[in-house]
């Protein structure tokens, strides 16, 4: 689970948080401050509109929805002594839509397919704001991923010039008979990668199949801070080639240089590091949302 982000609606705070899966869920609890009156998420739990809805959704995203029960707890909606809490819906149906979480930042949170149905039940003109300020968070976040993209492009390119020159001069003249160029150009990537991931990349490759499948490699998966030591690496490692130090001292050099950088690094966010390009581009996301 990712860390909570919070939007700001009409002055009411409003908790989101990410699942494992990517999906997010609003704190209908922080919602509720939104409505007047003394009012409940029991309240909205009991109408038959709100569990016709939950029931869709349900049917449509919930392998192991509890249609028997369902259809039990539906019947007697509407009833003057009707009342399902969400703890007895979500136990009684399986259902997933809605979660309680307990703790200093518990409350009950629903996908944001119903939470925005919550937020009719409150009034129209406050589910407007909130997919309002949930469209300016997810474009916000999807500028922010940019920004990452793009660092992350220019670094695995800006030294690799520099690096593939050096083998170029100074290696692959000193070919023997059998190898290839290729062999070469991917054996000291394997240099750069033990040094900085601690294996090569077949290696890398045999431990994470389903992301070779798909055509990843070990450096799609480096941090913005891990590319940046590459770069450096590949630099080091250039110079280290010119100079004519055998491979197995080379890898010594390059990891010892990689664990200090990383040491060093680690206390630097690059991404909150870059300038703020306007108001919609901004690599503190969060912190932007919370700051409105």
């Amino acid at each position: 689970m990712s860390p909570n982000r919070i939007i700001k609606v009409e002055n009411t705070e409003i908790t989101i948080f990410n699942t494992s899966e990517g999906q997010d869920f609003f704190s209908i609890t922080d919602m509720l401050k939104a409505k007047d009156g003394d009012f409940f998420v029991t309240d909205w739990l009991r109408n038959r509109n709100t569990l016709e809805f939950l029931g869709a959704w349900e049917s449509l995203h919930n392998k192991n929805f509890n249609y028997g029960e369902f259809a039990i707890i539906r019947n007697q909606a509407g009833l003057n002594n009707f009342k399902i809490s969400v703890k007895e819906w979500v136990e009684r149906t399986n259902a997933i839509g809605i979660v309680a979480k307990t703790g200093r930042y518990g409350g009950t949170f629903a996908h944001k397919d119903i939470a925005m149905q919550f937020c009719m039940w409150i009034s129209p003109v406050f589910q407007l704001y909130v997919i309002k300020e949930y469209e300016r968070l997810k474009e916000i976040e999807f500028n922010q991923y940019n920004i990452e993209w793009n660092v992350r492009r220019v670094l695995a390119k800006s030294n690799y010039r520099i690096h593939t020159d050096a083998i170029d001069k100074y290696v692959i003249p000193t070919l023997t008979i059998g190898q290839k160029r290729e062999w070469i150009y991917a054996d000291e990537a394997d240099v750069l990668n033990i040094a900085l991931f601690g294996c090569t990349a077949k290696q890398w490759r045999v431990a994470n199949p389903e992301r070779a499948a798909r055509n990843e490699n070990i450096r799609d998966m480096a941090s913005i801070n891990e590319l940046l030591i590459l770069t450096n690496l590949e630099n080091l490692n250039a110079d280290l080639i010119k100079r004519g130090v055998e491979k197995k001292d080379r890898i010594r050099i390059l990891s010892q240089t990689a664990n200090e950088q990383r040491n060093l690094l680690d206390q630097v966010d690059v991404i909150k590091s870059l300038k703020k390009l306007d108001d919609k581009t901004l690599p503190d996301a969060h912190k932007q949302i919370e700051d409105k």
